[in-house]
């Protein structure tokens, strides 16, 4: 990315002013996050060499920096006053007015954070020429008090520079939090004084994984990699945020997540080690242990970090700690045995307990990733829920604030697109879409409760992100749909309407340097089976103003509403508008398979976040991404068997079968303990045909042949036994994934 914005480009600029013409055309307006209630009306406020602004509040500073980097100045004179804010008690937090007409602007808020939003506002107002502001009335007020986006800056390092353009772009669209995650098993990025092996050991790790993590073997480039900020950077960016508008959580991570700490102080382990800084991703084994040496110098770490950070909470992680160094430790067993502890969950819930008792008594509040709930949650602790919903639901229904994280909606280091040209990525699909249908307040959460979802955040995990120029591709325009939803009221919001405001935001960031994705016209087909045994596909969505066409073979797009698929056929779609192709090409190519079209059922459903298109999916002939899990072509089923019943119409004679799997135990997704086929004439008596252990395999993409032996049958019956629960490593505990593609006959 060029380095040419200043403060994003608009807040340095010089301003002309003039009194315009109530006849000229009303302006077209852009607002992200949608206003709760605009009036345009004609006309235009351009700026000239005079330019004042009256304020008589107190807390000035972050308002005259931002009137200041406009060009104008303060003046006690309101009537003359070009830009008046005025205080209006009767307000929520946040909530403003913006009155814009051709020679006065009138600025109405309860405090300082209404003004900044305010002035957002009028910073996207004037994105069209950079000089004019359109007449308009504006009354806005945010639905959530938790607006945030999250920075991990652990396993990819990103300049203070960087961070401030991340921190102007949360601002511009009305985050008020941004979420530094500071501490990781791949690096440690904040300087500690009372600890300088923080910097000289645990700020570097001698290389980084190349490529996946789930390729086999793993590579690595052999470069010492790393950095920190020092406390001065800190102060620098905490005051650069303070100034406009955004509060700063720190993430010091623990117990788990501490590999990097323990390289530089190995004495805060249950092992003697050898330890160094993690050079690939995942979860390591090697946590803080519970020792008053550990605590020691958690307390300390915490001292310098709240002097540093004035917000109100300090994130302390929490989440992913394997107990097996707790377990094999005699000191944490009699630990156990002396508290009167249930196991090392209730170990894990006793080090949080400690830790939040004096952060409490520096005048803080902690938030913790869900897993703090294990054990028990401590008394005043705010729960972030990532793992899903459940944490979310819990923590609320026991009185705690919630801010809704889960990586179904809110993770924005998964793909965004199922083009194959897309970077690098850890794994799932979350396309834009998803993300503004996200609802922070769960649906089976007692209503009663729901006052205690402050709101919600977007998190971008940095593994595959190795410079900014990818933070950026992979968290804007997600971030931006994500700020519709916690600023605008449901009753306001349309997906259409909003994609036909984020273009001009793309296209204006794009001129300033600023590469968001562009997935606007992105495809995705929706699938299903219709009664004559064909299986058709039409958009899931379509763009505003877009047809889907088909190129025929004369090389002509022909345009409907749907089309029919045939095996052993390709096929090749455009969005056309305005006669115009918009977007990529989308082009399949569907395999031969005796059982395409035909009649299918799951016994057990695949999980919401990877159902694909439902049944049809495992025999609709379209090849799976062998490399990711991510998009449609993969049905994933927590902790299921899959059970598929393939009625294929007629009696065939078939000779021949395979199953597709995806094998990667890091993401917890291990291939099936056993796959067993059975035939049936009647559906009712069903004899095996087919069955088989499954040995572990280092391939990510696994093709199970399915030696059938010419069996004459209607209806065949393909079990896949679920590999169970994850005895070690990452996710240990937990019930593996099963991750099934083509069934092929």
């Amino acid at each position: 990315m060029k380095r040419t914005l200043s403060y994003l480009f608009f807040f340095n600029l010089v301003f002309i002013i003039f009194c315009s013409c109530e006849s000229e055309p009303v302006a077209e307006i852009s607002l992200i996050p949608r206003p709760t209630k605009v009036i345009q009306k004609p006309g235009i406020f351009d700026v000239k060499d005079e330019r004042t602004y009256y304020y008589s509040g107190i807390d000035r500073e972050s308002l005259r920096y931002r009137m200041t980097g406009l060009g104008f100045v303060e003046t006690d004179e309101k009537s003359k006053a070009s830009v008046v804010f005025s205080f209006d008690t009767t307000m929520i937090d946040g909530q403003y007015e913006l009155e814009v007409a051709s020679s006065k602007i009138d600025v109405k808020a309860k405090g300082t954070q209404g003004f900044m939003h305010a002035l957002s506002t009028i910073d996207q107002l004037r994105m069209r020429d950079g000089q004019t502001i359109p007449c308009v009335q504006i009354n806005d007020v945010p639905k959530f008090s938790y607006r945030g986006m999250h920075l991990d800056v652990a396993r990819h390092f990103f300049s203070v520079e960087s961070v401030k353009q991340y921190i102007d772009l949360l601002a511009f669209y009305k985050f008020n939090y941004f979420h530094w995650h500071l501490t990781e098993d791949q690096g440690w990025r904040i300087e500690i004084k009372k600890y300088p092996k923080l910097q000289e050991i645990a700020a570097y790790r001698k290389e980084t994984l190349i490529g996946h993590y789930t390729d086999q073997p793993q590579q690595f480039d052999g470069k010492e990699y790393g950095g920190f900020y020092t406390q001065d950077e800190i102060r620098e960016v905490v005051k650069y945020a303070t100034l406009r508008g955004i509060t700063i959580v720190p993430e010091i991570e623990m117990p788990g997540h501490s590999l990097a700490a323990l390289a530089a102080y190995p004495e805060l382990a249950c092992t003697d080690g050898p330890f160094e800084v993690g050079t690939k991703w995942g979860v390591f084994e090697d946590v803080y242990c519970p020792t008053e040496k550990t605590f020691e110098f958690l307390r300390s770490v915490i001292d310098e970090v709240v002097d540093l950070f004035p917000g109100p909470y300090i994130h302390i992680g929490g989440d992913e700690c394997p107990k097996t160094r707790w377990r094999e430790s005699s000191f944490c067993q009699k630990l156990i045995s002396e508290l009167n502890l249930d196991d090392e969950h209730g170990l894990q819930s006793y080090f949080i307990q400690r830790m939040e008792t004096y952060i409490n008594s520096k005048g803080k509040r902690i938030i913790g990733w869900d897993e703090i709930l294990e054990g028990g949650l401590a008394k005043d602790a705010t729960v972030m829920s990532w793992r899903g919903y459940d944490g979310g639901i819990e923590a609320a229904s026991d009185q705690h604030e919630v801010i809704m994280t889960p990586t179904s909606h809110c993770y924005f280091d998964y793909y965004q697109s199922t083009d194959k040209d897309e970077p690098l990525a850890i794994g799932g699909f979350l396309p834009l879409d998803k993300v503004y249908n996200f609802d922070p307040i769960p649906e089976d959460l007692d209503s009663a409760f729901a006052k205690y979802i402050i709101g919600a955040q977007g998190n971008v995990w940095t593994e595959y992100m190795p410079d900014f120029d990818q933070v950026i591709y992979m968290a804007f325009p997600r971030a931006l749909a994500l700020s519709e939803i916690l600023w605008t009221y449901p009753e306001n919001r349309n997906y259409n309407e909003f994609l036909q405001r984020l273009e001009t935001h793309i296209e204006f960031w794009a001129k300033n340097n600023v590469q968001m994705a562009n997935h606007l016209y992105s495809l995705e087909l929706d699938m299903s089976t219709n009664n004559q045994g064909q299986i058709m596909v039409k958009p899931e969505f379509t763009p505003p103003g877009c047809k889907l066409g088909l190129l025929d073979s004369s090389g002509v797009y022909v345009v409907k509403d749907e089309y029919a698929l045939e095996s052993g056929s390709r096929y090749s779609f455009q969005w056309r508008k305005n006669g115009q192709n918009k977007g990529k090409e989308y082009s399949i190519t569907t395999s031969d398979n005796a059982a395409f079209g035909q009649s299918i059922n799951l016994k057990y459903e695949p999980h919401s976040k990877y159902e694909g298109y439902g049944a049809t999916t495992l025999i609709n002939g379209i090849p799976t991404n062998p490399k990711a899990y991510s998009g449609k072509e993969w049905l994933g089923f927590d902790g299921k068997d899959m059970v598929a019943t393939i009625d294929l119409g007629d009696v065939e004679s078939l000779n021949y079968g395979s199953i597709e799997f995806f094998n990667s135990p890091d993401s917890w997704i291990y291939p099936p303990r056993e796959i067993l086929v059975e035939a049936s004439a009647d559906n009712e008596h069903y004899v095996p045909v087919f069955q088989q252990k499954i040995e572990k395999s280092e391939n990510k993409y696994m093709l199970v042949e399915l030696p059938l032996r010419t069996i004459s049958t209607r209806y065949l019956r393909v079990r896949a036994r679920n590999h169970g629960t994850i005895k070690s490593g990452q996710g240990e505990g937990n019930p593996a994934w099963l991750f099934v593609g083509e069934i092929t006959l």
